[in-house]
């Protein structure tokens, strides 16, 4: 059994850490910065880092990364297409590693960076800047059809595997979500139950795949109520869901 626990950085990341408790070794994802790491480690000197997975290449998500390659013996995974510092082992779509004793498949997901990718366990699911809650990563280097089919993707996964995205965003999402649908009950509950957790400085993460399949706009473009909000938006016909993507993430851009 895998624990896993959110290490807070800079403003609104999380760099996720995974322990296996019979191996005390562990893992973290995303080490945008050293400290929060270091610090951890420090504290429970008795763990050993041993796997750092990487899902794109911005700072924010690879700045600590040669820092801690220094100090421990940790494998570096990630993705093979882009310039990963300290990177060991270059992933491509479909593969799989072994971390803490459990398998993880590898999901290219384009979209926020061209050479994105999700790491998938089973009921766990580390998806960086693709998918976040009740909202998706905005289109730095993809086209909307790279994110939408992306993102239709990581949907296909069971419902109950649980979304570990990497920003706290949820609350600024929901409010665009319910913007698109206001009409939608389980839409406005989650924005109000995350009001109150945001409001206690409580973190909102991880999400469900099921949970967002009912309140983020992103996988709800098929829905008749976000098409004709699109529509709306646009003053056209987007009769493919793509189309209905490229639309909403547009609008949330400017939000």
């Amino acid at each position: 059994m895998i624990q896993i626990t959110a290490l807070p950085a800079f403003t609104d990341n999380y760099i996720w850490l995974l322990q296996d408790h019979d191996t005390q070794r562990c893992a973290v994802v995303d080490p945008g910065d050293a400290a929060p790491v270091q610090a951890w480690l420090a504290a429970n000197p008795r763990w050993v880092l041993s796997d750092i997975l990487i899902t794109h290449h911005h700072h924010d998500h690879v700045g600590g990364v040669e820092q801690l390659k220094k100090t421990t013996d940790a494998t570096v995974y990630g993705p093979a297409s882009e310039n990963i510092p300290a990177r060991d082992i270059a992933l491509k779509d479909n593969d799989r590693i072994s971390v803490l004793g459990h398998e993880f498949d590898v999901i290219a997901v384009p979209g926020h960076t061209l050479g994105h990718i999700a790491y998938y366990h089973r009921g766990l699911l580390f998806c960086g800047d693709t998918l976040f809650a009740a909202g998706c990563g905005r289109l730095f280097e993809g086209t909307p059809l790279q994110m939408y089919t992306s993102l239709s993707r990581l949907a296909a996964l069971p419902e109950d595997t649980r979304v570990y995205c990497t920003h706290e965003y949820t609350l600024s999402n929901l409010r665009f979500a319910a913007a698109v649908e206001p009409g939608n009950p389980d839409t406005l509950e989650r924005l109000a139950t995350v009001t109150r957790q945001r409001e206690a400085g409580v973190i909102t993460l991880p999400s469900t795949v099921g949970l967002e399949k009912r309140t983020n706009p992103f996988l709800r473009t098929a829905e008749t109520s976000v098409k004709e909000k699109a529509d709306e938006r646009t003053g056209t016909h987007n009769p493919a869901p793509d189309m209905v993507f490229a639309v909403l993430r547009a609008w949330k851009d400017t939000f």
